[in-house]
């Protein structure tokens, strides 16, 4: 019998096979019949021409013509000399060698020889496995026979039989016509149809017909809701409003699990086997709560059609490209991290061709700009400072970026020491280019923001958190209230104009729909520093001739507070210990009058770049900061092949898993940890561990964390693609929507704004921004939000 794999090629070869026997049975028994006729045609002429002459022999003595006057004697001799000739003739055509030879001449050889071939070639190819064919006398695996010994096989047998020399010939015709039938009723009757009816096909028909003909016991109608799952749904829909009144995610989980449980046991366990059960047990319980009113409501017939926020007009990213739009708070030359991270991270993601990438920066007016950028550096037009931006950029990367660089206006707080946007940031992306946003510290930029929802405009938006500011707030004077204030604010905006935010480190605040990534890489040019002390350390030259320094802006809450307190208790444990410090800053008069009143072993510098040849030499890295969110210039010491002395904290996690990487927990610890820094010679970094710190890696991790390759492929939100019901409201959606309206209410009223902070008249662009920008004046009053 032929194995399973073989039903469905074998089915096409014996379809081919039974068409093309059927055409070559036709054609030879029309010769056959043609050739037979004519053969009878020469034998009844032959005896009709015998028959005749018997009769001539027989009337030859009365025989007389009368217009013939010859002898009778002269008649006699001319028939006596003809039948010789006759007889001749007579046996010419009566010999069966006459009969074979007439065959041999009217023969189709070329023709039935062809058809033959075909035939050969359809039943090795198809059939044929490995060295073996199907045996067509006993349907089973037999020794593959060439083509000669196929026929001689059946040559000899007509030979056994003792049939005539004609008829020997013709015996492989008469032979595969016989077994062919056999074949083809065999076939059609029993393997064809068994493997058809073990086909996919068969079984996919009778599992749609058992379901039409379903008994009318066995289609349940689906149970109504019941109020448990309603309480459920309402606590787990309802988590932005219960987070606003401190009410934490995991409670709220709890609360749902414990009403939803008891119920989804009588629901399903009742029709699902012991393992489908368990199975089932193990799913997350807010997909199955979705699940369950999906299909409540679809029962119902009830359709979905949007909410009241909703907003239907976004960008139809059909085409094969997407738009990428980067949007940060700050700009070079600021040497802040929200200021390179951010250009970085546009250089990096413009290099992939499925997407074309926006940098949107804020642009400050000459008078901010001379208090924000070091050097009394100024621009006077945007084109002038994207110069220097892209230039900046190229030397350290060392490729040319391709991305559009876009500037929105902005206005710098003396009191915050930050930039606060002035109107509404997202009309500065064309609506055919709102794919997707990257908001570079989404809080930051929404806490004052009056226009357009970002998630009603864009497809996607994620939101990257850079800064600790509860941790800054909290050093200010009523620091506690305002922490707590700025807390709900973060989770309001957030969670209002965010599908997904991302935090560096575990340092940050915990916000709605986030999820802890480090995002950063190193610049380039660090890695490079690396690789060249390394070299120089493999050829036996000391690569670190200096001890250890600090560097970072001049600010108090930038880590010179824990580092003075360090300094200042262990005084005696560090004699003789030098630290140079680099850096600027709004503090720094402060800082150094302290270090001077404690005797400190600090050498204050200014402020330089990290990368600049006068630092390479040191071979310990300090810093004591627990503000940071993430320390660039930790990842660049380390990039470097230098020690760090770093504090056992949630924003130097990334950073633990390098064997250069010392962290230290109590005073005391840091001191032994300085102590054995000083001691001993750095690691050389690994090349995994380099392309961890790249920007290659950062961009990777960014891509997945941020689920961007789940929408670029046009997947589902969420790791796991829940089968949601299209009629099913979200009330979470709902929630945010009227969260982000009130939010427009909330900034559009200048009163509110100055009590909260905001600089007068940052609602809208001056007249300032409107020259530098090439803007149109703003409207004296916004439309409605969303309406």
């Amino acid at each position: 019998m032929a194995t399973p794999s073989q039903t469905s090629p074998s089915s096409s070869a014996f379809s081919f096979i039974s068409k093309g026997w059927r055409e070559v049975r036709d054609s030879a028994d029309a010769d056959l019949r043609l050739m037979r006729d004519r053969a009878n045609s020469f034998k009844n002429l032959a005896t009709s021409f015998d028959r005749e002459l018997e009769n001539f022999f027989n009337s030859a003595s009365p025989f007389s013509v009368p217009a013939i006057r010859a002898s009778p004697q002269a008649e006699i001799d001319f028939v006596k000399k003809l039948q010789p000739k006759l007889s001749e003739i007579r046996r010419a055509y009566s010999s069966p060698d006459f009969s074979k030879k007439v065959l041999e001449k009217w023969r189709p050889r070329s023709r039935i020889r062809i058809d033959l071939s075909a035939i050969k070639n359809a039943i090795v190819s198809e059939v044929e496995d490995g060295d073996e064919i199907l045996d067509f006398d006993r349907g089973r695996r037999a020794r593959r026979l060439n083509f000669r010994e196929f026929w001689g096989e059946w040559k000899r047998e007509g030979e056994a039989d003792g049939e005539g020399q004609s008829a020997r010939d013709w015996e492989p015709i008469r032979a595969l016509k016989t077994t062919f039938k056999e074949f083809e009723k065999r076939r059609s009757s029993v393997e064809i149809f068994d493997g058809f009816k073990n086909g996919e096909f068969v079984e996919k028909l009778k599992s749609g017909l058992k379901s039409m003909c379903m008994e009318p016991q066995d289609s349940k109608e689906v149970p109504p809701l019941d109020v448990p799952e309603l309480l459920a749904s309402f606590v787990r829909q309802s988590e932005p409003f219960l987070d606003q009144l401190g009410v934490r995610r995991e409670i709220c989980d709890k609360i749902v699990e414990s009403l939803y449980s008891k119920r989804k046991n009588q629901l399903f366990l009742q029709s699902l086997s012991g393992e489908e059960s368990s199975a089932l047990g193990n799913e997350n319980i807010n997909d199955e709560l979705d699940l369950r009113i999906a299909s409540v409501l679809q029962s119902t017939g009830h359709r979905y059609d949007g909410g009241l926020w909703t907003e239907h007009a976004k960008h139809d990213p059909s085409g094969t490209e997407r738009h990428v739009a980067i949007v940060t708070t700050a700009s070079l030359p600021w040497m802040t991290g929200t200021a390179v991270n951010p250009l970085f991270r546009a250089a990096y993601l413009s290099q992939s061709a499925k997407q074309k990438v926006t940098l949107l920066v804020p642009w400050l007016c000459k008078s901010d700009q001379e208090l924000v950028y070091p050097g009394n550096l100024t621009f006077s037009s945007p084109e002038e400072q994207e110069v220097y931006i892209r230039n900046w950029l190229e030397e350290r990367i060392g490729f040319k970026p391709d991305f559009k660089v876009s500037f929105y206006p902005g206005k710098f707080s003396k009191a915050r020491r930050s930039i606060i946007p002035a109107g509404d940031t997202s009309q500065f992306i064309p609506s055919k280019e709102a794919d997707i946003a990257i908001l570079e510290e989404p809080e930051h930029l929404n806490w004052y923001h009056h226009g357009r929802r970002w998630t009603d405009k864009f497809n996607h938006v994620v939101g990257i958190v850079h800064t600790n500011y509860l941790e800054y707030i909290k050093r200010e004077k009523n620091g506690a209230l305002q922490a707590f204030l700025v807390k709900h604010i973060n989770n309001w905006v957030t969670r209002a104009y965010c599908n997904k935010v991302l935090r560096l480190s575990a340092a940050t605040q915990d916000l709605p729909k986030s999820e802890i990534c480090n995002v950063h890489g190193v610049n380039p040019k660090f890695l490079k520093i690396g690789e060249k002390i390394a070299a120089e350390r493999e050829l036996g030259q000391k690569a670190f001739t200096k001890g250890a320094y600090f560097l970072g802006k001049m600010v108090w809450a930038k880590g010179y507070k824990e580092l003075i307190d360090l300094l200042a208790k262990h005084k005696s444990d560090l004699d003789g210990f030098k630290l140079d410090v680099f850096g600027n800053g709004e503090d720094a008069h402060e800082v150094q009058s302290a270090a001077r009143r404690l005797d400190l072993n600090l050498n204050f510098q200014k402020g330089r770049d990290h990368a600049d040849d006068s630092l390479h030499g040191y071979k310990v890295f300090i810093n004591p900061s627990i503000s940071d969110v993430l320390c660039t210039a930790t990842a660049e010491a380390l990039a470097m092949g230098k020690f760090v002395v770093c504090a056992d904290h949630p924003s130097n996690q990334f950073f633990m898993s390098f064997p250069n990487c010392l962290t230290y927990k109590t005073p005391e610890d840091f001191v032994a940890k300085v102590k054995e820094a000083l001691a001993n010679e750095p690691h050389p970094l690994t090349p995994e561990q380099r392309y961890q710190l790249s920007w290659e890696a950062a961009t990777q991790r960014f891509m997945q964390y941020s689920e961007l390759d789940k929408v670029f492929k046009g997947e589902k939100e969420g790791g796991k693609a829940v089968a949601r019901s299209a009629s099913m409201p979200n009330l979470t959606e709902l929630v945010d929507g009227g969260l982000a309206f009130a939010h427009y209410c909330f900034t559009g009223n200048e009163f509110l704004r100055l009590c909260t902070g905001a600089i007068p008249g940052t609602r809208d662009y001056d007249k300032q921004h409107c020259k530098d920008l090439h803007l149109l004046p703003p409207q004296v009053e916004n439309p409605i939000y969303g309406w």
